[in-house]
């Protein structure tokens, strides 16, 4: 190998160690699922999942993205969130789930005195190009998570978005809020045009309340928050379309 050689060769190995790849696109098929348990049902149902459903839904191909209950739960939820590799790839797992023998006993079983759920809900969610997740450390019992749903006002869902990616994203991670991802539901559903769904994590209440207490204090915020809504002519968000739910995750959960 001549001296020019290995320059060139050297020189391209430097070019690349120091480029910036771009993140690969989120292109999986989010599910996020909501139960309403029949009265006095809630703790079966969680039995069933932690000792029945979950390893299921993982055999016949579901990733099992997090479990968790709402933190004042009067309506006996549980909320959780499935990815699948595409649409196609979800409707096969859950008709081979459906007929696997195992759970149609698990179900038969635990069924005995009456139906375990009085209504299912099921929302497709798309990941956005600014979503992301945090690595936590496991084992702490204060943390919670939030559930933050925003519905826009006609043609404002582009300015949220650009908002969170250039602004809103980096000042949670400034003040301490963690992300578990965000998304908007999928072509096709409900809200697809008007809303963005995510979840945050907190190591306590006390510190959600704080993080977010700075967050809006923040100049860079109000900046944003100010520049943003002066092109739109107004809020982006309708008249209370801010919804947070705070969230405990369930034992078996893998997001803890």
């Amino acid at each position: 190998m001549t001296r020019r050689s290995a320059f060139l060769i050297t020189l391209a190995s430097s070019l690349l160690s120091f480029a910036s790849p771009l993140r690969a696109a989120d292109t999986l098929c989010y599910e996020m699922r909501t139960y309403t348990a029949a009265p006095g049902k809630l703790d079966a149902l969680l039995q069933r999942f932690r000792n029945h459903t979950v390893t299921l839904f993982a055999k016949h191909g579901m990733t099992n993205a997090g479990y968790w209950v709402p933190a004042e739960n009067p309506d006996r939820k549980l909320i959780y969130l499935l990815s699948f590799p595409d649409r196609a790839a979800r409707d096969a797992s859950f008709k081979a789930f459906g007929a696997d023998p195992e759970w149609q006993s698990a179900q038969k079983a635990s069924e005995a005195g009456g139906k375990l759920v009085d209504k299912i809900e099921s929302q497709f969610l798309t990941a956005t190009d600014f979503s992301k997740t945090d690595a936590v450390t496991p084992g702490n019992p204060s943390r919670i998570y939030e559930l933050r749903t925003y519905t826009c006002g006609p043609n404002n869902l582009t300015r949220l978005q650009a908002r969170f990616r250039d602004h809103t994203v980096a000042l949670f991670s400034k003040y301490g809020m963690k992300h578990f991802g965000y998304w908007t539901p999928a072509a096709g559903e409900s809200g697809a045009d008007t809303t963005l769904v995510y979840l945050l994590i907190h190591e306590s209440r006390d510190a959600m309340a704080a993080s977010f207490a700075a967050f809006r204090a923040d100049p860079d915020w109000v900046a944003a928050k100010t520049a943003s809504e002066k092109a739109a002519g107004g809020s982006l968000t309708i008249p209370d379309g801010v919804k947070s739910v705070p969230l405990i995750p369930t034992d078996f959960s893998g997001a803890k």
